[in-house]
Formats: C-alpha cells, sequence, structure tokens
C-alpha cells in the first residue's frame, strides 16, 4: 500500500535511527520525528530495538508493563501485531521493548537467517504506514544488524563534537559492508546535527566539516541543545506534546517537512524515469 502525496505515489519508507555512540539524541529524533509526521497526518511506527525501551517509555507507555514486546516476537515468533500498541502519546503505533530484548542479542546467535528477523516480521504490517522508524542501541551488535537489514535507509543523529566525524566513518563503512552483504538498497538517509550549540566554536567547525564532506546528506534542520527536549521523555511525551512552543519541537516540525519534501522530489523523479523507460 502506498499514500499519495500531490499526485505521487510515496512507498512505505522504513528507517533505522543508528549512531553506534551513545547520547546523541536517537531516541530523542526518533520519537519527535514520529511524532512531527504524525501530526502531518501520515501514519507511523516506532520499532523500539533498544532494550534500555528508552523509546518505549518517552511515548508514554510503561515498559515493565508489557505483555508481548520486540523481544518475543524476534526469539518466539510472535505475532507482530500483538506486540503493537496503537495508542501512544506521540499519535503513533508502536512496537515496545523492555530489558528482556538484551537476551535477543546472544539468543538470535543459534537462528538461521538470524539478520532477517526483525525485516520478516515488519514485512508483516509494513503497508499500514508511511514511515517506520527503528530506535537502535548505541552499538554496531546483532539488533542493529537487523535493524540496518529491514531498513531502506539509515538516519544518523551526531553531535557536533570531536570525535564525531571519526565515528561516523566507521558507521559509513559498516552499512557499506552491510549493503554488500545483505542489503543492497541500504543507503545513509540523512545526516542530522543534534545537540547543537550556536555559541560553541567547536560545534560550528564540526558542523562545517560534515556540510563539506557530506554535502546533501545533511540536514539543513539543525536540532538545537533545549532543556524541554530533554524533559519530555520523564514524562512519557514527545517535545510537541510537552511544550509545542520550544524550539526544540519547532525543529522537530521543521525536519519532518524537509523530510516530506525531499521524499516527494525523489518520488517525483522516480515516477518520470518510468515514464520515460515506458515510453521506449
Amino acid at each position: 500500500m502506498t499514500a499519495a502525496a500531490n499526485g505521487v505515489l510515496l512507498m512505505t519508507k522504513i528507517v533505522a535511527i543508528a549512531n553506534q555512540k551513545g547520547g546523541v539524541g536517537k531516541t530523542t529524533t526518533c520519537v519527535n520525528l514520529a511524532a512531527s509526521l504524525a501530526a502531518m497526518q501520515k501514519r507511523v511506527l516506532i520499532a523500539d530495538s533498544d532494550p534500555q525501551g528508552n523509546a518505549t517509555m518517552a511515548s508514554g507507555i510503561n515498559k515493565f508493563n508489557l505483555e508481548c514486546s520486540l523481544c518475543q516476537v524476534l526469539l518466539d515468533g510472535a505475532d507482530i501485531n500483538d506486540a503493537l500498541i496503537t495508542e501512544t502519546n506521540g499519535a503513533y503505533h508502536l512496537i515496545p521493548a523492555n530489558e528482556e530484548l538484551s537476551a535477543a542479542e546472544v539468543k538470535l546467535l543459534d537462528y538461521l537467517v538470524r539478520e532477517f528477523r526483525l525485516k520478516n516480521a515488519l514485512d508483516e504490517i509494513k503497508d499500514n504506514y508511511d514511515y517506520i522508524f527503528i530506535d537502535c542501541p548505541p552499538s554496531l551488535n546483532l539488533l542493529t544488524v537487523n535493524a540496518m537489514c529491514a531498513a531502506d535507509s539509515i538516519l544518523v543523529p551526531l553531535q557536533c563534537e570531536y570525535f564525531a566525524l571519526e565515528g561516523l566513518t566507521l558507521l559509513i563503512d559498516t552499512v557499506d559492508q552491510l549493503a554488500r552483504a545483505v542489503n543492497p538498497n541500504l543507503k545513509i538517509e540523512g545526516i542530522l546535527r543534534t545537540m547543537f550549540d550556536n555559541r560553541n566554536r567547536l560545534s560550528a567547525d564540526v558542523s562545517q566539516d560534515l556540510k563539506n564532506s557530506f554535502g546533501d546528506l545533511v540536514y539543513k534542520t539543525i536540532i538545537p541543545r533545549n532543556v524541554r527536549l530533554a524533559e519530555a521523555p520523564s514524562f512519557g511525551k514527545p517535545a510537541m506534546y510537552y511544550d509545542k512552543s520550544s524550539v526544540g519541537s519547532k525543529a522537530y516540525l521543521a525536519l519532518a517537512g524537509e523530510i516530506l519534501e525531499k521524499d516527494l522530489i525523489e518520488a517525483k523523479t522516480k515516477a518520470e524515469v518510468a515514464v520515460e523507460s515506458s515510453a521506449h
């Protein structure tokens, strides 16, 4: 199933939000981008693939009281619909997670086609959504590999600090290896500058280095360091439902708009190419 925008068909897009470094805003980006797109009438699902379960808690769902979670889907072959939560504080759907998922990192090693457990599960329901975001753990483990095998692309939140570019290079190398081995369509969706402090000279320098090195892959939208963004998860809400007037909330709405515009342009280009090909 597809969603139409201005007469152009947009296919379901599955995006893994990943960076092997912790504390760069992966979960913050996941829940706030999902909520922003849902507010724009898009059908959005988050799959929480981090045993910390932060995306689950930030959506207003108690991770300690789950009857079925991503762990049971990956390890026991539970129906993904049994884990699906359709009412969250972000108006998106959620496949929740908690610390039980830590066991999956080890137990999945015993499974055949272990890299595709998440992809096969999401294939059951992906046509119901315009966007599916996978919140990855802060490491390049088997859960992250599952996410990258399931995804069309990877969104990389990046704090503009000294070691950021080094970590990004490592992640891109991993993406290239996975693309060659198991998911030839995998690509970098975009690089998002997070927790940005425009008073910090180093932040500005790293930001410029990113743009020089990666060009259009770097989103125009910059997510500022913002107290409201940091506070919102403790209330179980995305920032736009905690303080919609905050600069953090507005930044993620701007990012959602930028992504929608980019996806529409790509879809139009593909449609035009398809028409030209059929004409020859």
